[in-house]
């Protein structure tokens, strides 16, 4: 197929985007062409002022344009519980339930030796120094139950336990709604061992 060189390179620099294959890359150029120009102009802008203000917090690790950022510098959050997750998009997810009210560690990615990426990588010894310098009570670790994750889980949990804060683990198991005879076999025993007393 066809495209003129500009909408070429545009439909290419779409699919660089994780999850858009070339037919997503086509719609969302042709979508932009249809936009106004000042509407291009808008969506431009604001990719590249987020690309220039958004950094880590040098404390939690957090996308944020502040440093320390929003979460860091309220003074709603009970910093002796710190949330253990591996990347940004995390923190957002639990902050949408509204249920913690405690502080988060963003670890910027999780143990892959495949991917070239050891402990050195992330952002654990900010994690360790925050742990002992908040004197934290609960060190959650809410990290996903893949083969990265759990290493992760268990070297994050053996150098935390010398510590002395509590270390737990958010349970996994069925979502709301689910029924038995459709899960699969990983998914059910994660809830078994995640149940509680009712």
């Amino acid at each position: 197929m066809f495209f003129t060189p500009p909408l070429a390179k545009l439909i290419e620099e779409f699919q660089k985007f994780p999850g858009v294959g070339p037919k997503s890359a086509q719609r969302m150029a042709f979508y932009v062409l249809n936009m106004s120009h000042d509407s291009v102009q808008k969506l431009a802008f604001a990719i590249v002022d987020a690309k220039d203000k958004v950094r880590n917090c040098s404390k939690c690790f957090h996308l944020s344009s502040i440093d320390p950022c929003e979460i860091c510098t309220s003074d709603k959050r009970d910093r002796s519980k710190i949330c253990v997750v591996a990347e940004s998009r995390d923190v957002i997810a639990l902050e949408r339930t509204r249920e913690f009210k405690g502080s988060y560690h963003v670890l910027t990615g999780l143990i892959s030796p495949l991917d070239g990426k050891g402990p050195e990588q992330l952002s654990i010894r900010e994690l360790l120094n925050r742990v002992h310098d908040d004197a934290a009570e609960e060190v959650i670790l809410a990290i996903n139950p893949t083969i990265e994750g759990d290493a992760t889980v268990l070297y994050l949990n053996h150098l935390l336990k010398p510590l002395g804060a509590k270390i737990t683990r958010i349970a996994f198991g069925l979502p709301v709604g689910a029924d038995l005879e459709y899960a699969d076999d990983s998914t059910l025993s994660k809830a078994m061992e995640g149940r509680r007393e009712v």
